[in-house]
């Protein structure tokens, strides 16, 4: 009888824990959201960089298909709706996590981070993802722009976009852990202004932003796709733009969900390595 009243206790006791795991990362993710909005001149400077890059971009895609019906298999229409999807997204691959690193490391905050009762990982990409959810929404003023004014041109099927989504989501996750383990080189180097513009550099061309990695050479598409940049631009726009069937959902999910697994645990091998850098420094 004994064994029997008390046999729920185990259960209440997961319940608090992950009641109180959700209510400290809901709070990382409202303090996240707060210093966002609280810079209204920011998000109107934001809204107004992106008109001017999609603009530029759509003009530019015009000019090359001057001429031409189709360039690797695209039409100027499947093109634009690509490319003004890839630009709106591309904040995506810029995650401030290298000078968040660097911050603390200057500061010398990480030993306070580190010997917090929560995971240090995981407060970071509840952070991220609020990032992300404020992105999508700061876009949905943007799409409603391209569609009026540059021909944007959005899929009606439902279907299509809880793919886009899934994806979507799934290639967040694959940029954060590769972005976690490059933060790390922070560790080792005291300037890291140029690690994040070398990164920036890379990720644009490689996730295929600016050109649809359909039309790289052979050989610059096996390069592309052997980075992880691909997996938040490329495979998400081509799903929501129609450039990857529907059919080939699941097998995308799939390759994210390898690409996500792999670098999640290769993110926490290189961090718990690189952390040993400054305890040895006495940082």
């Amino acid at each position: 009888m004994s064994e029997a009243v008390a046999s729920p206790r185990p259960n209440l006791s997961l319940i608090r824990t992950l009641r109180q795991v959700m209510s400290v990362h809901l709070a990382f993710a409202a303090m996240s959201l707060k210093s966002r909005i609280v810079h209204v001149a920011g998000v109107w400077l934001d809204f107004l960089f992106q008109m001017i890059n999609i603009a530029a971009f759509v003009y530019f895609w015009r000019g090359v298909y001057a001429g031409n019906s189709t360039i690797a298999g695209l039409n100027l229409q499947q093109t634009l709706n690509y490319i003004i999807l890839a630009q709106m997204l591309l904040p995506l691959l810029e995650g401030p996590m290298v000078w968040d690193f660097g911050y603390l490391l200057r500061e010398g905050q990480l030993a306070m981070e580190l010997v917090r009762p929560f995971d240090f990982q995981s407060q970071f990409y509840a952070r991220d993802f609020t990032r992300l959810l404020f992105l999508l929404i700061q876009r949905v003023p943007v799409m409603l722009v391209a569609w009026l004014f540059f021909g944007l041109r959005l899929p009606s099927d439902w279907r299509i976009w809880l793919a886009f989504t899934i994806s979507l989501l799934l290639g967040h996750l694959v940029i954060f852990c590769f972005e976690w383990a490059f933060a790390c080189l922070a560790f080792y180097t005291t300037e890291i202004r140029g690690l994040f513009q070398a990164r920036a550099g890379l990720a644009r061309f490689l996730s295929g932003s600016f050109v649809p990695l359909v039309m790289m050479p052979g050989w610059l598409q096996g390069i592309a796709n052997s980075f992880p940049f691909a997996q938040a631009i490329w495979v998400p726009v081509s799903l929501l733009s129609g450039n990857t069937p529907l059919a080939d959902a699941p097998k995308v999910w799939l390759v994210q969900l390898l690409w996500a697994a792999g670098l999640a645990v290769f993110s926490r091998l290189v961090f718990n390595v690189a952390v040993r850098k400054i305890t040895i420094q006495g940082g």
